[in-house]
């Protein structure tokens, strides 16, 4: 699972490949080394962004503030930071969507 990986600062960091103005907000699959996921957001003003926490806090029932946006804030390909959680938590959660 190359696509989750530990945060140095604690935490799990999740690559995504986002494709907004989707018709549906959900996971589609796996998109090289990061899981693809439609949003029904458009890429302007920071929509897509926030609708990718709004998405991934209630698909994992966590807290919005959980999640953080470390890289690709303007590129499709994103790494979220998760924070409360653990690696291994995370795999068997993704093992289960996929």
């Amino acid at each position: 699972m190359s696509y989750l990986s530990t945060y140095k600062g604690g935490g799990v960091l999740l690559r995504l490949y986002v494709q907004p103005k989707a018709s549906r907000n959900e996971f589609v699959g796996v998109h090289g080394d990061a899981i693809k996921l439609a949003i029904t957001a458009p890429p302007v003003d920071g929509k897509a962004n926030k609708a990718v926490v709004k998405f991934l806090a209630a698909f994992f029932k966590m807290k919005k503030k959980d999640f953080s946006i470390k890289h690709g804030l303007q590129s499709r390909t994103k790494s979220v930071l998760i924070e409360g959680v653990e690696l291994q938590d995370m795999r068997r959660r993704m093992e289960i969507l996929l």
